[in-house]
């Protein structure tokens, strides 16, 4: 963009021209606008050209070349403004605005998109969802107001018919937070009637072309405006019902996502509709001589029908109020007064404007109240700074010029007057108080005419108001006398009675403002009914009895009793003016910055630029007289205190803080330092900078500056939040330790508590509960508790005599083995062992089974008896017989008793791999051998009968492979699995109380031992 700048395109700022004279004004403005350039500089006032077209000077692209830049750094642009207006308030906390001035159809209203499009695209990097909806809720706003607030006029395709003022908030981060819009007096009489080539507003031409066909006939419409007596005029000026339909829809889907419910849509829908009817309605008096002689008829009364459905109202007092009225008598006392055709239509007129004032009202208001700034406590958020945006109508001169044209000029008017008093008589002011060598520049002041329109007692307002408030008939033609009375000597007022050779006035309606910006005549018709702007209080009652909480809302008023007196109200006119004296305060308490809109030609033609048409503009907005102060004058002044706490870091002399006789002599010495000195101009208590370059040289100079500074301050910052930290740490170690030594002596106290008598027999402490330990010392707990548990068990075993530690050697391997699996394995009694050599369990051939035991050792050898018993087997061809078991320390033996305990199998003891056992009492043992055919056998033969021995079989075979380092696996299972010759089978038991002794049975390769329960 800025290779598209060059000497063929004029000056970028006006400041710059060789010669200050309008003829090079005009010269260098046409330049620029042939080129393409809309946009030039006067100093930091912008001045934007219409182009009547679509120029790619805008989107992201655009956007991105502007952020964060100076406002030199870049062609002219309405995104430099808005960057320069918003680096201010975030830079230096201090609320800014962007006054867009210029007649109607010069463009303000673009330009205020454009700003505001660059504000939501250059905050909230960090996508916050409130600061999303806010900057949502600000662009979609706009859409909204310019359906309901404008209108296409002889000037303008969208003329704002009302002004507007949008505040938005930036919390410290600069992010839009919230935001308020202020309205300026709506143009309602536009809803009854406009100019020939105007429209109304565009709200009823998209309502009517751009609804569905079910919508239309539920509010009992036809598609064409010129059906209704209200839209009837620009019926024909409408553009495409496709550019209208999509109009709707984009105004419709705006107010969705603003926050407006469907049923609230839908109430502004009916209400539109109900307006459109309403002005359709037409009245008639009834014949003399019949029953109604004398008293009012509605024309289609099905449109009182239509009207009354669509606002909720019952019908019959919507009739009544349309023809009568009810006034309160002196004794309080209602007497209803019937209408004439003049007043009825006067009734109807007023309360159609009424109605759509009240709509757009509750639409701005409704906004406002989704805008407004939510849980905001300044000690906790920080202050919110405000960038004001102002897009108000600008001036008018139609060919019938009446109230609202004179409220519009005379808002342009203080406007003006602001402009003049902030950048030409302030800033001449302030040079001659500062002592700064200036020539004057002469300019014209419009305080005079402001004075005229806004004198108290004596202005055009004052007497209009004390016309309204004045008892009796006071018409028009008399508040024109009255305004010829007071201002006859006023060098800017005029009228055929002052003037009577001036024809262009008629006597006794026109009187003539000789504004800043052009003579504008104006007709008195009207003036005093459009400034009591009263309605029949019988339409408010009526309106806020409403079944529809929409328009109820909106005439909070009509809650009145007839019978209450109260103030008279202000008028039109003294309401606008107190808006604009507020609106006019506002801005002065803000960092100005200004966009001057110049309309190029009448006929809304791009690429034409009417020479004359724009000097004229060029004149009474006074951009002559702006250049030749900005040109002789200074583009920034500062006192010297603000300055050097801004650049005193980017000299060595000023930083941290100097030591010069005064703030002028450091400042002196920081631009000698940057050799910028000539450039500038010491006053009293400031310093004037002529070029805003230096400024640039100086921020550059202190951008370089500000990340080494606020590195040492993070630097010193994070130091001293380590060292606090240290501090912290340390202490809360000290009392960690201090704690935790404390929690150890207690434990250990507690312990040694609990465990004094742990020494005594015969429990050893069995019963004492160990104390919850702390976390630091679960290890040590758990380690002593093994311990203590090691001691306890040496100090019961050492008392066991030699002889019995075998036996408990095997039981404490059989309690391993079985694992609480087989709840009784007989550990309560003595175990034997070798039953076979007892007397008692073989009282009949102990003595046989010793002779072959003594004949099996002195073949093999076997050092000890492991396990002898009687059994009761069964093999792979289901063959059951009794025999004997004998484990020995290197042989299993199967013996047959019947033949003096003859050797039948024998198997060496380390191919035993593993035993089978049931979890009931019974005395079933299943032995796996490698390499061998599993062993079934059922201990039996015991004395007493059906001893349990399971579990001293298995102790003893567990403790021998422990002592060898062997594994044993041992299962505890109701169906064992066996293995025999390769196949696999089942074997269970089967308790049966009948059964003499233990057997098995042999079923579908299964086998089942039948154990004589007890």
């Amino acid at each position: 963009m800025e290779d598209e700048e060059g000497p063929s395109c004029g000056k970028a700022d006006f400041v710059l021209l060789d010669q200050v004279t309008m003829e090079a004004f005009m010269e260098n403005l046409k330049l620029r606008f042939e080129k393409g350039h809309i946009y030039t500089y006067i100093g930091e006032v912008l001045v934007s050209v219409n182009p009547y077209q679509e120029l790619p000077l805008y989107g992201p692209e655009a956007i991105a070349r502007y952020q964060g830049r100076e406002l030199y750094e870049r062609p002219p642009h309405l995104y430099a403004v808005a960057n320069a207006a918003y680096r201010a308030m975030k830079r230096r906390s201090q609320d800014t605005c962007i006054v867009i001035s210029g007649e109607s159809g010069a463009g303000k209203t673009e330009a205020s998109k454009h700003i505001m499009q660059y504000i939501a695209a250059v905050t909230n990097p960090s996508q916050r969802a409130e600061v999303e909806r806010v900057k949502n809720v600000l662009l979609k706003s706009t859409c909204v107001l310019e359906s309901f607030g404008n209108a296409r006029t002889n000037r303008n395709h969208n003329s704002s018919r009302f002004g507007k003022y949008m505040d938005i908030n930036f919390d410290f981060k600069g992010d839009p937070v919230g935001g308020h819009i202020h309205s300026y007096l709506l143009e309602k009489s536009r809803v009854l009637k406009q100019h020939v080539g105007e429209r109304n507003f565009h709200a009823f031409y998209q309502m009517l072309r751009g609804s569905e066909e079910e919508e239309l006939q539920e509010l009992h419409l036809q598609r064409n405006p010129a059906l209704y007596n209200f839209t009837r005029q620009g019926a024909g000026l409408s553009p495409l019902d496709s550019d209208e339909k999509s109009h709707h829809q984009a105004v419709t889907e705006a107010m969705r996502v603003i926050g407006f419910s469907v049923e609230e849509v839908g109430s502004v829908h009916r209400i539109l509709a109900a307006i459109l009817h309403l002005g359709n309605i037409e009245f008639v008096e009834l014949e003399e001589g019949g029953p109604e002689q004398g008293h009012l008829a509605v024309a289609a009364e099905e449109l009182v029908d239509h009207v009354a459905e669509l606002t909720a109202t019952p019908r019959e007092l919507l009739l009544r109020c349309l023809l009568a009225r009810t006034v309160a008598s002196g004794g309080r006392d209602l007497i209803e007064k019937g209408h004439t055709v003049a007043e009825a239509s006067y009734a109807r007129d007023a309360c159609a404007k009424a109605v759509y004032q009240r709509l757009f009202e509750w639409v701005v208001d409704r906004i406002n109240k989704v805008m407004e700034t939510q849980d905001r406590d300044p000690r906790r958020d920080g202050k919110d700074t405000v960038i004001g945006v102002l897009d108000i109508y600008g001036f008018e001169v139609f060919p019938i010029n009446s109230f609202e044209q004179l409220c519009i000029n005379y808002c342009n008017e203080k406007l003006q007057q602001l402009f003049i008093q902030l950048i030409l008589k302030q800033e001449q002011e302030e040079y001659e108080r500062e002592g700064i060598t200036w020539q004057t520049v002469e300019y014209f002041s419009n305080a005079s005419i402001v004075e005229l329109v806004e004198r108290p007692h004596r202005g055009i307002l004052a007497v209009l108001d004390e016309a309204c408030s004045s008892a009796g008939t006071i018409t028009d033609r008399i508040f024109l006398q009255s305004l010829d009375t007071h201002h006859r000597h006023h060098q800017h007022y005029s009228s055929r009675q002052l003037c009577p050779t001036d024809k262009t006035m008629e006597f006794g309606r026109d009187f003539r403002i000789k504004h800043y910006a052009g003579d504008v005549t104006y007709s008195v018709e009207g003036f005093i009914d459009k400034n009591r702007d009263s309605l029949f209080q019988d339409f408010k009652r009526l309106w806020y009895n409403s079944k529809d909480p929409t328009l109820r809302a909106m005439w909070p008023d009509g809650q009145q009793d007839i019978t209450e007196v109260t103030k008279r109200p202000l008028t039109a006119g003294t309401i606008f003016k107190n808006s604009m004296v507020a609106l006019v305060d506002n801005l002065a308490s803000k960092e100005p910055f200004y966009v001057r809109c110049i309309k190029p030609n009448e006929d809304k033609m791009a690429g034409k630029l009417n020479e004359s048409h724009c000097r004229h503009q060029v004149s009474y907005l006074g951009l002559l007289e702006n250049v030749r102060v900005r040109r002789a004058g200074f583009a920034s002044r500062q006192p010297y205190p603000r300055f050097l706490l801004r650049y005193k870091m980017t000299c060595e002399y000023t930083w941290p803080n100097h030591l010069l006789g005064s703030d002028r002599a450091a400042v002196s010495a920081l631009l000698e330092q940057h050799g910028l000195q000539e450039d500038v101009a010491f006053g009293h208590s400031k310093l004037f900078i002529r070029s805003p370059r230096t400024l640039v040289a100086l921020e550059q100079s202190r951008a370089r500056l500000i990340p080494i500074i606020v590195l040492l301050l993070q630097k010193a910052w994070r130091g001293t939040l380590a060292r606090q930290r240290c501090r912290r740490l340390r202490a809360v170690y000290t009392i960690m330790r201090w704690f935790r030594r404390h929690k150890v002596r207690a434990h250990l106290a507690e312990l040694q508590r609990r465990f004094q008598a742990a020494r005594g027999p015969p429990l050893y402490g069995r019963d004492l509960v160990w104390p919850e330990p702390p976390a630091v010392l679960q290890p040590f707990q758990d380690t002593c508790h093994a311990l203590f548990c090691r001691w306890r068990a040496w100090q019961l075993v050492k008392n066991i005599p030699p002889s019995d530690m075998a036996q408990i050697k095997a039981k404490v391997a059989a309690m391993g083995a079985l694992q609480e699996l087989r709840q009784d394995w007989g550990c309560q009694r003595a175990w034997t062992r070798d039953y076979l050599s007892s007397a008692t369990d073989n009282p009949s051939a102990s003595s046989l089974f010793t002779q072959r035991l003594k004949t099996l050792r002195d073949k093999d050898g076997f050092g000890a008896v492991l396990f002898s018993s009687h059994v009761r087997k069964v093999n792979r061809f289901n063959k059951r017989r009794d025999r004997a078991l004998l484990l020995t320390d290197r042989h299993l033996y199967k013996l047959e008793p019947g033949r003096q305990y003859r050797v039948m199998r024998a198997l060496p003891l380390d191919t035993v791999t593993g035993l089978s056992v049931t979890s009931g009492r019974d005395q079933l043992v299943v032995l796996h051998a490698r390499g061998q055919d599993d062993l079934v056998v059922c201990l039996h033969r015991s004395q007493p009968p059906l001893d349990n021995r399971v579990g001293e079989l298995v102790g003893v075979l567990a403790a021998h492979c422990q002592g060898e380092g062997r594994p044993l696996e041992v299962r505890v299972s109701d169906c064992i699995q066996l293995s025999q010759r390769g196949a696999r089978r089942l074997v269970s038991v089967e308790p049966r109380p009948e059964q003499p002794e233990p057997d098995f049975r042999c079923s579908r390769g299964a086998f089942t031992l039948l154990w004589p329960s007890l």
